[in-house]
């Protein structure tokens, strides 16, 4: 079974970390490209936007999907 509280943090430490622990490849793939471009296109404005935003999506994933299917 996938820990909500575990895919968030993995994935507010390092955005797609927690997609990866759920088995969402693409969605990791997607957050581990966009969130740099954000750093480096908003000098640093949005980029914890882009965090808080990959961790809820990893909790709610792996709250709606517990086998991980």
């Amino acid at each position: 079974m996938k820990n909500p509280g575990t895919a968030a943090i993995l994935s507010f430490l390092l955005p797609g970390a927690g997609q990866i622990y759920n088995g969402t490849f693409w969605r990791a793939l997607f957050w581990l490209l966009f969130t740099p471009g954000l750093w480096l296109g908003t000098g640093g404005l949005l980029g914890w936007v882009a965090h808080f935003v990959s961790a809820y999506t990893a909790y709610r994933y792996a709250e709606a999907h517990p086998a991980g299917a």
